[in-house]
């Protein structure tokens, strides 16, 4: 017989077996992220927290608390209301309703789940898109009782973009409608008409009850007419075809990982393909290529390395390679290029405009980057094309993008993570776009700036100046054209090349085409500013006098130019004196109603934040002449200019 320490020791010893055997079980399975989408109310949270309930995932303690809160909170009256274990904010409470994105993970004894609830309402159908960024199937629900919805469609589409392949039909509710099989059959053959063109490889109806359990994890009594798969099943089973590893290798560089003299490693995660020692790679941008030397890891060094590992990569050769740099298969680059063509999600209350200068993050790259046309939005109702040329708030359309730098990227159908990017807002930093691309605008290539042998300098010296743009801005009436012309008088008496753009001259040719939306004002700037710089490169001072209302599109017009060559000049007139004066009779139409999008009425000035010049209503036309002169000749602009 065992003693008493001999059993307690095989005891503690079968317990170590056990545990390491589930742990090693739970390893081997497969992970599965899918995410609930949906309108609102469709009872997604709810269906959530039956998936949780059921597969036995909550503690005494998260019952108790779930009791509790439903007594507090729910709407199902005594029953446990599920949605509140997944809506977690205050907010979310009170109202019923999903506004953040709520991650849970839970599992079987087939396999893992991460299961990303996303909200309904059109207000947050950004987070919505981050919810689904990273997942292999969507569970599109649909209330029995209303049938398929805008906000439906949009979520489905949005689904299609984002490369989810995979979709469950979950027709939620049905115990509201009798468990009527022609109401599951309506919706199923009509969703399945409008999803026809969004390429889902499997599309799965079920009927179910999320409050009461309905065909969630087992089979329900109350529908013994559908023969498919219960929620739980059809999850276990399916075959999303993820493998990551399978494509060619892909490692947008994180940073370069430098602690001492005798070691330089490119640190970042690896989000395509497979890396070995000995591997032959390329940065991708340059095209330079070396030999994988060591894959480095906290863990020790690594014989192999693949999708979705962190590691620090030693090469042969000493290479030029930073932050925002990919390395990549030798033999499978992915392409490179500054202009492509992608989808964009828009995501903020400002419309996208063309011409505007936004920023965009690919990867690790962050690029200054514009909309240089719309070629059509898409309606989520039919997949219609319209033209346009502003995007809305959640509205999907079709873009070409062009980029300050070339940038590293592949179709988003091929790899998500270098085919993806986000639009950030330059003023206020927020992320206000999300983009796939499609391809490359390969005409980018076959274009390069022609090298002269007469260059900006050596014509600044021949005119005994210092070439520069100013650029005026201000209302309508605040007396720039005025003064600008002022200052051109004073500086050509003095012998200087000058040239004078007039915000209304420049409508009778150059932008003749264009009106005053605010896609159209974004343009008119652009096309100023581009003929300023060419202006600029002639060794001219040139003169800019235009309302330029928007803060983005002087921003932009700056970035064109070198230190010191652009001066920002704002004569800061206010609106009730330039009303007052109204030289035109413009305030007065735009009052009633005459004139739309007129700045300062029914169009806004955004005033500049850090102008060199501003030109204070106290100052007369020719004082601001004289003060814009005197700063042009403390500069050195007026001198000869040297070699």
């Amino acid at each position: 017989m065992l003693g008493f320490a001999q059993a307690a020791d095989l005891e503690a010893s079968l317990e170590r077996k056990t545990t390491s055997q589930y742990l090693h079980a739970h390893e081997r399975k497969s992970l599965l992220r899918f995410l609930t989408c949906g309108s609102v109310d469709d009872g997604k949270s709810t269906l959530i927290g039956r998936l949780l309930y059921d597969t036995q995932r909550l503690m005494e303690d998260q019952l108790a608390a779930l009791a509790v809160d439903s007594r507090r909170h729910g709407t199902t009256g005594d029953d446990l209301d599920f949605a509140l274990l997944v809506d977690g904010l205050a907010s979310e409470r009170e109202q019923g309703i999903t506004i953040d994105v709520a991650y849970r993970f839970f599992a079987t004894e087939q396999r893992k789940f991460i299961v990303a609830d996303t909200p309904g309402h059109e207000q947050y159908t950004r987070n919505m898109a981050t919810g689904a960024s990273n997942a292999d199937l969507a569970v599109i629900l649909v209330d029995a009782r209303q049938g398929i919805l805008t906000q439906t469609r949009r979520h489905s589409y949005i689904v299609s973009l984002l490369g989810i392949r995979h979709v469950v039909l979950a027709i939620n509710k049905i115990d509201l409608v009798g468990y009527s099989q022609a109401v599951f059959d309506e919706i199923e053959a009509a969703y399945r008409s409008f999803a026809e063109p969004l390429g889902f490889v499997s599309l799965q109806a079920i009927p179910l009850s999320a409050r009461y359990g309905d065909n969630i994890l087992s089979r329900s009594a109350n529908l013994p007419w559908y023969q498919g798969p219960t929620l739980i099943e059809h999850l276990e089973t399916v075959e999303v075809d993820s493998d990551r590893r399978a494509a060619p290798f892909r490692m947008p560089v994180q940073w370069v990982n430098r602690p001492n003299l005798d070691f330089r490693g490119f640190a970042g995660t690896i989000v395509a393909g497979v890396v070995r020692p000995g591997d032959r790679v390329a940065v991708a941008r340059s095209g330079v290529t070396t030999l994988v030397k060591r894959i480095v890891t906290q863990d020790g060094d690594l014989s192999e390395a693949g999708a979705g590992e962190a590691v620090t990569l030693t090469l042969e050769d000493e290479i030029d390679a930073s932050r925002g740099d990919v390395l990549a298969a030798a033999a499978e680059r992915p392409e490179v290029s500054d202009q492509f063509a992608a989808h964009v999600l828009w995501m903020h209350d400002d419309p996208l405009i063309p011409g505007r200068p936004y920023v965009i993050k690919l990867a690790t790259s962050v690029v200054g980057a514009s909309v240089t046309d719309i070629k059509h939005r898409l309606d989520i109702n039919n997949f219609a094309k319209l033209a346009t040329k502003t995007l809305e708030k959640n509205e999907v359309g079709f873009i070409n993008l062009m980029t300050q730098a070339p940038l590293a990227f592949d179709p988003y159908s091929q790899v998500h993570e270098t085919g993806a990017f986000i639009i950030i807002d330059r003023m206020t930093n927020h992320t206000v776009g999300a983009g796939m691309i499609d391809f490359s605008l390969r005409r980018a290539s076959n274009i390069h700036w022609q090298a002269l042998d007469v260059d900006m300098n050596a014509r600044a010296i021949a005119k005994g100046q210092r070439p520069v743009v100013l650029w005026f801005t201000g209302l309508s009436g605040a007396g720039k054209s005025t003064i600008a012309n002022l200052v051109e008088k004073r500086l050509h008496a003095n012998g200087k090349h000058t040239y004078l753009l007039d915000g209304d001259n420049v409508r009778h040719g150059l932008n003749r085409d264009l009106g005053f939306t605010d896609a159209d004002r974004v343009e008119n700037i652009r096309r100023v500013a581009e003929a300023a710089k060419l202006m600029v490169d002639a060794g001219l001072i040139a003169l800019a006098s235009f309302i330029s209302p928007f803060q983005a599109e002087r921003r932009m017009a700056r970035d064109l130019f070198a230190d010191g060559q652009f001066i920002e000049i704002f004569v800061d007139t206010p609106l009730e004196v330039a009303e007052g004066r109204d030289p035109k009779g413009l305030y007065q139409r735009a009052r009633n109603g005459l004139i739309q999008n007129f700045t300062g009425i029914g169009s806004p000035y955004e005033r500049p934040e850090a102008p060199h010049i501003t030109i204070t209503p106290d100052l007369s036309a020719e004082e601001a002449a004289e003060l814009i002169v005197s700063y042009l000749d403390r500069g050195s602009y007026l001198g000869n200019v040297t070699g």
